[in-house]
Order: C-alpha cells, then structure tokens, then sequence
C-alpha cells in the first residue's frame, strides 16, 4: 500500500462507519485476544519486528482479524495488498502476484497480502496462490470465519501458521463502547452523551462478543435518539433494544433466573413436555446462555433421567454437544433442539443414577470387602500360587455366555443396587436379570 493509498483509506475510515472509524490502528489499541498479541507473545513479537511469515486467522465475525491485518498494514515496511474472495477469481491472484514479483525484482520490496475470507476461494484459487507462498513472493494472510482445517488446502495450510481468534468477552465489548463514547477524535467524545447502565448491559449481551454488532448499534442509537433542549443525547433501555432490534430479557446468567430457567428446562424434559423443553431452550439461547452449559446439562440429564430407557439418549446428547463446538452457534441450535425434544419424548428412568448412588453409599458406609479369589488377577509371577483365579469360570464357555459364580464381595453378597423399570429398553433388560435370577435359584 503506497502513501496515497494509505492516505485515501485513513480518510475514508474518518468519514465511514463507527465501526471503521473506531478500528484499532496499532497493536497497543487492540482489545481482545491476548493468547496471540499479548505482551511478548508470538504474533506480537513478528509485528513488532516487521518479520511476518504466512498465517491464517480464524475464528468468529467481529473478533478483530481485519483489524489486526490492518494494523500489520500500518506497521510492515511490506507492501500490503488486500483482497476479499467472495469478489476476486484467479485473474485478480495473478495480477497482485505478478506485481508483487515485479515489486520484490524491482525494488527488494516483499509484499503482504491479506485475502478476506480466504474460505470462499475454491481449490483452484488457492493452489494459484501456493507457489508464491512458497517462494516467498507473497507473505499470505488469510482471514476466515470457517475451519481451515475443512476449508483450506492442505499445502497451502501446512505452510502457514495457525491463529485462533476467540469471541470478545463481554468486558472486551464494554471496554469498546465505552471508549468509542469517550474518543473525541473518532467517536463520541465531543457530544453530551448518557448512556444508562441497562442500556449499555444490553447492547453488550446482545452484541455476543462481535465488536463489530456491538459498534453499529451504538452508532445507531446515537444517531436516532433526538437531543435534547441543550444538545445532550439520553441512551435509554428502550432504545438499546431499538438499535439492536433485540428485545431484552430479564435473565441473569449468574443469577436466580439462570438457576430457575435450567431447573425448568430440565423438570419440562424430566416429564415428558416436549413443548416446554423446546420453549425454555429457545430463551436460553434468546438471552445469550452458554451453548457449551445448555449441552452439559443435556449430557448429564440424558444418564440421569433416561438412562438404559433408551440408551441412545446418552448418544443424541453426546452429539448434540459436539456440534456445539463443531459448528458453533447460531446453526447449533439445531442440534440442541433435536436432543431436546429427543430426551424430552424418551421413555424415562433413574435406575442408572440410584443404582450408582447406592453402590457409593455402600461403599463409604460399609466395610471394604476383599475381592473373591477366584476373580484375582493371576497373570503376574506368583499369583497362581496365591490361589487367584482359581476357580474363575469363563461365561463364554457356557450356554447363553452365562455361569452362575459370586462376584460381590462376601459380606456384599445378594446385594441390589440396580433396579431396572419396566420402561423403554429397561423392559429388556429386566427379563434378562429374570433369567439369571432363575439360573441362580435353581442352581
């Protein structure tokens, strides 16, 4: 990038949106993502030396790559060039390498180039850029929302180095807004401001860690709301929820309405009300809770209240947290639903965690019995000798894989601690523990 075009692009981020306005300009500025430009850490330390090798930054919309690539603009003695995918084919790659060929025979100047969202570029675009990768014509910066691992060649992603971006923590966004409404240069320094605090905690739920929603709603807000008789300008609750067009929701994600929420999300699961289930999630999701919390809870009550009813329920929630961090959210959902309404509609049973509480109270409470000889391990030098294993018969060698043998220790023995129910598959395993139990009577 030349001083002219530098100067065109600093003046129109001047006259732009907030968002572009408010873009952090050096490495010091930027808010956010201290595992990879923290004090002394890697990227950082590359920046800061102007000694840049091939890299990919992924992670969710509104978490600062473009910025951070335009940061590196602003501090490389490389010329940068950008491109975005979704406009560009393989007549503009050819065209910025040729250049940048030119510009490093010509006048020993590397060039940088960013590419947004690198994802969208097929595999024919992206093998076009790799022998400039390669040979150092180009030091590649990509930028995308998706996994690279699934979106990226792997020649071109064995070459580059890998940088997560995480989404902003709400303190992040606070932090943005605030400044964005002190700056006098940039942003709303100069004008008589009030935003009150409902307002503010609103826009900084709502906004999920993206600057960007965060920003443009602010924006927004400000320029909306009429001033009043001396010129000040009065952020109210209604308006954050104008700006944003979200309406807030009395739900503290630390509070008593998280607790009671997911204890009826879970109660409407526990008796078999799919719609309720299904209405306690969407609000969950409406107000910002965790993904990751909804699909542990699922996990949890999946084993707890189902059980062996229906042993696939354990796998559907399985799944469903999975895809939580597989595809993240907003598309998730989907798959929370599906288990939801999966767990909600499955026959129910708690024999799993009675069976399992027992089993631990017998054995904080009661003495600890010895483990039978005959089920010792025998296969360490001198075990034989001691007499363990002998004994041990091997179900397999009997009809229907079964021999009637103690297996609880002596003092435990005849003890039960699962007690199946007659639902769901637990109405199979019932008769199969009918039958053992009528091999040991008649034995």
């Amino acid at each position: 990038m030349d001083l002219f075009s530098a100067h065109h692009e600093n003046e129109k981020e001047k006259m732009g949106p907030l968002a572009n306005r408010m873009r952090p300009r050096t490495v010091n500025e930027f808010i956010g993502q201290s595992h990879i430009v923290g004090e002394g850490k890697l990227l950082r330390r590359a920046i800061e030396a102007d000694q840049l090798t091939p890299m990919i930054f992924f992670g969710p919309p509104g978490t600062g790559k473009t910025t951070l690539a335009k940061i590196i603009a602003n501090s490389t003695s490389a010329y940068f060039s950008q491109l975005n995918a979704v406009t560009s084919g393989v007549a503009d790659i050819k065209r910025v390498t040729q250049e940048a060929k030119d510009r490093l025979m010509m006048d020993k100047v590397k060039t940088v180039l960013f590419i947004d969202e690198i994802h969208r570029f097929n595999k024919s675009q992206q093998d076009a850029l790799l022998p400039f990768v390669e040979d150092g014509t180009i030091i590649l910066i990509g930028a995308t929302t998706e996994s690279p691992m699934f979106e990226i060649n792997p020649a071109l992603l064995s070459r580059s180095r890998l940088f997560r971006f995480e989404p902003l923590t709400d303190h992040h966004i606070r932090q943005i807004i605030i400044t964005s409404l002190q700056d006098k240069e940039r942003g709303y320094g100069k004008y008589d401001i009030e935003m009150d605090e409902d307002a503010l905690n609103h826009l900084v739920s709502v906004a999920n860690g993206d600057a960007r929603t965060a920003l443009n709603a602010l924006e927004l807000a400000v320029l909306t709301t009429r001033p009043g008789k001396h010129g000040e300008i009065h952020i109210t609750l209604e308006i954050a929820e104008e700006s944003i067009q979200k309406r807030v929701l009395q739900y503290d994600k630390k509070g008593d309405n998280h607790y009671d929420t997911i204890s009826a999300f879970i109660k409407s699961i526990r008796g078999s009300d799919p719609d309720a289930a299904i209405y306690w999630l969407a609000k969950m999701i409406y107000a910002g809770e965790d993904p990751r919390f909804i699909a542990r809870r699922l996990y949890v009550h999946a084993a707890e209240d189902i059980g062996l009813a229906d042993p696939n329920a354990l796998l559907i929630a399985q799944a469903a947290a999975y895809a939580v961090d597989f595809i993240g959210m907003p598309e998730a959902r989907i798959p929370l639903a599906e288990a939801v309404l999966y767990l909600a509609t499955a026959p129910k049973s708690n024999s799993t965690i009675m069976a399992i509480d027992r089993a631990m109270d017998a054995v904080k409470n009661e003495k600890t019995g010895q483990v039978p000889l005959h089920l010792r391990d025998a296969h360490y030098k001198g075990a034989k000798g001691l007499g363990h294993g002998e004994g041990y018969q091997y179900p397999h060698n009997f009809k229907d894989g079964y021999v009637v043998q103690q297996y609880l220790p002596d003092h435990m023995e005849g003890k039960t601690f699962y007690e199946p129910t007659l639902r769901g598959y637990e109405k199979n395993i019932q008769k199969r523990l009918d039958y053992f139990n009528e091999r040991k009577r008649n034995e």
